[in-house]
């Protein structure tokens, strides 16, 4: 049987760096806003000088994407079939060559388990020596990789080198990296404002790093994927090449000279272009520059809690989604990093010449576990201080997402689109923890008129939450099906109500225009031909029925397939959805199957505001 996941599909940005204001900042015309949204246990926010937190902290948002035809098993981003963590081998001989590379890459990489950064880095990361530069505190790091040396894969939250994935253990500790990474910067959400120009500088996005670079062939045309070197001196007296390396979008290979790549940034195309070396490559080219990240002050969460900001909100940050000017479909995936550091250190200036050294006698200004005394007749009491984590960083990841080409439409370039989606799994509160039940995101979505809004979902079919089930407790309570997710729509008159209106009675669907629909490929230039009852069947059904009678859609209308299950248990998990704009006004809806009142709400709002400057297609 084959294995099949359901990929989201994000329409990308059209050129929104064409609209600007005099001041050069985004109209917002052009973008695609994707609403991220997360918790952080140990709270985090607040200005150290008129709203003290009990932690500093550090918010780090990146994406990484490849083409979508990006060809082998080998590199192809993917979601795994299992949980496993993809095999590596370490490298056996220094002076392997190329074929043995290949064949160790080969051997280890599965095409069943998940991959996000490629073989190589990981590999990269193995071999190259680690940062002696470092605060490791008291902790133990393994001094031999098994080639002689310590590496990247050791850090002070890492002393073991334990794998996880392809990451790098010591980039995913440090920001910003020192060396190139295959990840591009979203955001950077901080506590002190007064950072950001710091932080957005040294942003891998714009500031070319360096790296190693040595060969197997003696005609240097061969580079290796990794060195064992870390700096320039080392690089260079083993014979290597210490050269910089370019983030980038994608390449542009129509400019093929530095005066071409260079002259392309006057078609104003929505683009930046910089000529430069991509991470992984040797030679210089056409490359799509990154913008720089944002950089704003972190949403204040409180601490010991998973739970919402000051505002009663989750704390949230909207995403622009990238322009790719080559239009091609992308495979992606996001992280969101965490950092927590402590006053009882400066982490800024405190650095390896503050390592614990017994044979020195010098001693880390934090120890594991250590005992204090408060003077109660020499009483000592401990602390629970793990100086492995004393600061620390946390991480998230997402399944792989797509970013698609905007449908062919007139004006469809400069239309702002608006990411309409749902979040959570099946299961009741304590079943779901650390994520949360059913809703829609955003719950409640305000836009402009002539805005459109692209509504989809994903779900599975095998949910499961058994024994030892995470963080939460086992078990699956929900709806319909056990083990499955399943999402509709339908049109509420008050964010009070639970009952959905009758067909006749709403105004949602009849006050939509349709610019795209599942049912459609999105280079077909025509628009679909959609009635309002068309679209809030589709709705309601989860794209089950793509129309009302069979006179539209012929066997896969209301009137002639088999019937929906009423708990939508034959319904599809996942759903593509349709680009819409809709006319001014508010509007609730909600899901059928999953608002169990007292249990859980599954209840959305749009709010459409009527402007002046309104681009109705």
């Amino acid at each position: 049987m084959p294995f099949f996941i359901f990929i989201q599909e994000y329409f990308m940005s059209g050129p929104y760096m064409k609209y600007v204001d005099e001041d050069g900042v985004p109209t917002g015309e052009g973008q695609s806003l994707l609403n991220i949204e997360w918790t952080n246990q140990h709270g985090c926010g607040g200005d150290e000088d008129s709203d003290p937190h009990k932690t500093n902290c550090m918010l780090i948002m990146q994406y990484m994407c490849q083409d979508d035809d990006a060809a082998g098993e080998n590199v192809e981003i993917r979601n795994g079939q299992n949980t496993n963590t993809q095999q590596h081998t370490r490298i056996q001989n220094l002076n392997e060559n190329q074929n043995q590379a290949n064949n160790r890459r080969n051997n280890d990489v599965q095409a069943n388990r998940g991959l996000q950064e490629p073989w190589e880095w990981y590999d990269k990361c193995y071999n190259r020596e680690r940062n002696m530069g470092l605060f490791t505190a008291d902790q133990n790091l393994r001094t031999d990789n098994g080639n002689g040396y310590s590496s990247a894969i050791y850090t002070r939250q890492n002393p073991q080198g334990t794998q996880r994935g392809y990451e790098c253990p010591e980039e995913r500790d440090y920001y910003p990296y020192w060396h190139p990474t295959p990840w591009r910067d979203v955001a950077v959400l901080v506590q002190n404002v007064s950072e950001c120009s710091t932080l957005q500088g040294a942003s891998y996005n714009v500031q070319p790093y360096y790296e190693c670079v040595e060969f197997y062939n003696n005609a240097r045309t061969q580079r290796k994927h990794w060195s064992r070197y870390n700096n320039q001196a080392d690089c260079e007296a083993n014979d290597g090449d210490w050269l910089p390396f370019t983030a980038y979008l994608e390449t542009a290979p129509t400019y093929t000279t530095e005066s071409q790549c260079n002259a392309a940034n006057n078609r104003n195309d929505g683009a930046t272009y910089v000529w430069g070396r991509p991470e992984g490559g040797l030679d210089l080219q056409c490359l799509v520059a990154v913008p720089a990240p944002d950089c704003l002050q972190a949403p204040w969460s409180r601490d010991n809690h998973l739970g919402n900001t000051r505002t009663g909100e989750n704390a949230q940050y909207t995403m622009t989604l990238p322009f790719f000017p080559s239009g091609n479909f992308k495979r992606c995936a996001f992280r969101m990093r965490y950092n927590i550091t402590t006053d009882d250190y400066d982490p800024a200036n405190t650095d390896a010449s503050h390592n614990q050294n017994y044979q020195t006698g010098r001693v880390s200004p934090i120890q594991n576990n250590p005992n204090v005394d408060i003077g109660a007749d020499s009483v000592p009491l401990r602390l629970a201080v793990n100086t492995a984590q004393f600061g620390r960083v946390f991480q998230d990841r997402s399944h792989v997402f797509k970013i698609a080409p905007r449908p062919d439409r007139e004006g469809i370039e400069s239309a702002k689109i608006v990411n309409l989606n749902v979040r959570g799994k099946r299961g009741n509160i304590v079943q779901v923890y650390p994520a949360i039940e059913y809703d829609f995101v955003p719950t409640r979505l305000t836009i402009d008129e002539g805005d459109m809004i692209h509504i989809q979902w994903t779900g599975s079919n095998t949910h499961n939450n058994g024994n030892p089930a995470g963080d939460g407790q086992a078990g699956d309570a929900g709806e319909g099906r056990g083990g499955t997710d399943r999402n509709n729509i339908v049109q509420i008159a008050d964010a009070l109500d639970n009952y959905p209106l009758p067909f006749d009675m709403t105004s949602m669907w009849q006050n939509a225009n349709v610019i795209w629909m599942h049912t459609q490929d999105s280079s077909e230039t025509q628009l679909p031909d959609i009635a309002a009852v068309d679209l809030a069947v589709s709705m309601a059904s989860a794209g089950y029925y793509q129309c009302m009678s069979a006179a539209t859609c012929g066997g896969q209308s209301a009137q002639n397939k088999n019937k929906i299950n009423n708990l939508l248990d034959n319904a599809p998990a996942s759903y593509k959805g349709a680009l819409l704009q809709i006319s001014t006004g508010e509007y609730h809806y909600m899901c059928t199957r999953n608002n169990n009142f007292t249990n859980r709400s599954q209840k959305g709002m749009l709010v459409v505001k009527e402007t002046n400057n309104a681009k109705k297609k």
